[in-house]
């Protein structure tokens, strides 16, 4: 881990692509900041999303780049399209879907860092099963609380 007090800059397209329930490409990692932040880009096919599930350490941010997704967030859910951002609490159940037709794609930023490992870690254990993805995601402190694991993971 590097410890954060040198500006980080990612440039457009620049970044590492992992691979755990589709490409995500991750911009800023938490070990480049201390831990203290985390940036990825997801691209979520049409009708696409992770159930619903719980970050216990973080808060998350999207940011819409293109399309128009649902996010829904404890008992409150909305609409947010290209260029609209939503905030999300750790320690609330919530999940986000892709209800555009087409291709959409999100920036989400994790504070602090550590969540943006998540999807290399899934592509390198290729975990078997709800019982193979629970292991991977209790390391990371998600919960997934509805089954459907086969959707997008963000």
């Amino acid at each position: 881990m590097t410890t954060f007090n040198t500006p980080i800059i990612s440039q457009p397209g620049e970044g590492r692509i992992a691979l755990g329930f589709g490409p995500h490409l991750i911009r800023i990692s938490a070990d480049e900041t201390g831990n203290s932040f985390g940036m990825f880009e997801a691209s979520i096919p049409a009708g696409e999303g992770p159930p619903l599930h719980v970050h216990e350490r973080e808060d998350e941010f999207f940011r819409v780049l293109s399309g128009r997704f649902l996010f829904v967030c404890g008992e409150r859910q909305t609409e947010v399209g290209e260029g609209g951002c939503v905030l999300l609490p750790r320690g609330v159940p919530h999940r986000f879907q892709n209800v555009g037709d087409s291709m959409g794609r999100l920036m989400i930023i994790v504070t602090p860092g550590g969540f943006e490992g998540f999807f290399q870690a899934v592509a390198e254990s290729a975990p078997a099963g709800p019982a193979g993805l629970q292991a991977v995601s209790e390391r990371f402190g998600i919960r997934f609380i509805s089954a459907g694991t086969d959707a997008q993971a963000a």
